[in-house]
């Protein structure tokens, strides 16, 4: 998997003609697990095939359960400067739900450790809209979590996922539908709750304060290029030899062990590349 990911990155730069990289994002799945050694062979990758500058960005998505204070220590050894916490839910029934294996206790303790290696550039996730959530108890969980927060914060409203457990529970009325209603109320007084204690919103998810502002996310929100990495991942960039102009949306193949045949044969494991017209972000 580690030369895999190498030889995509290298790949894909080359094709995307990318001659200095920004920001790099280890997100999807839960990308802790991964050895920081893998991490830090993506990193030296992306620094041959581009200039990576000492300042650039360079994020990991943590989950709690998978993150203890020495991991993300290694982590942070291995190049990266930027932690997303996959906190969720500060009420244990809801993390239970959400088939999460983590409590709210350890993910407190996680962004704790968090903060203390990576200060000033920790993120956390707060998720929305799940069954039987209403916005009293959800309001609650936000500003407790104001207490223990950095400079950023992304509200996620929760999406079924077909083939997900969540969303079996739900067709078969073991769990109430998420009401769309309580959740366009959840996400409009938690706007109003975040920026009362000074955060900005710079995106419809990402909040943040003291100029904390994602470099990934805002790239994104700017229609800049970016290149999908890894199995599943998903990219936009203009190749090189497409005139210069023609911006592509590609997606790599899904399945992990027919990415890595791909990219052994041909570099890299694109499935599929769509054209994008001129108002196509």
């Amino acid at each position: 998997m580690r030369s895999c990911l190498v030889t995509e990155a290298q790949t894909l730069l080359g094709l995307s003609g990318v001659r200095r990289v920004d920001s790099v994002f280890f997100g999807g799945g839960t990308p802790s697990l991964a050895s920081p050694n893998t991490v830090a062979a993506v990193l030296e990758a992306v620094d041959r095939a581009a200039h990576l500058p000492a300042d650039s960005e360079v994020t990991l998505e943590a989950n709690p359960a998978s993150a203890p204070g020495s991991r993300l220590a290694a982590f942070g050894a291995a190049g990266i400067n930027r932690l997303s916490i996959g906190l969720q839910s500060l009420d244990d029934k809801e993390l239970q739900m959400l088939g999460r294996t983590h409590t709210a206790s350890d993910a407190l303790q996680t962004l704790a450790e968090a903060r203390r290696l990576f200060p000033g550039r920790v993120s956390v996730d707060l998720m929305l809209g799940l069954p039987a959530q209403k916005s009293g108890p959800w309001l609650r969980q936000l500003q407790e979590l104001l207490g223990y927060c950095d400079d950023h914060i992304s509200l996620y409203q929760l999406t079924l996922e077909r083939g997900t457990a969540l969303f079996t529970q739900v067709q078969r009325g073991t769990l109430p539908a998420p009401d769309p209603e309580v959740a366009a109320e959840m996400y409009q007084e938690g706007r109003t709750v975040l920026r009362e204690a000074g955060f900005r919103q710079y995106e419809v998810s990402n909040f943040a304060r003291n100029g904390a502002l994602s470099t990934h996310n805002w790239t994104y929100w700017q229609c800049g290029q970016y290149l999908g990495v890894g199995p599943g991942a998903h990219g936009r960039f203009v190749p090189q030899g497409a005139g210069g102009h023609t911006r592509e949306a590609r997606i790599q193949t899904l399945e992990p062990d027919n990415w890595m045949k791909e990219v052994t044969l041909f570099g890299h494991g694109t499935r599929k590349r769509v054209p994008l017209g001129e108002l196509e972000l």
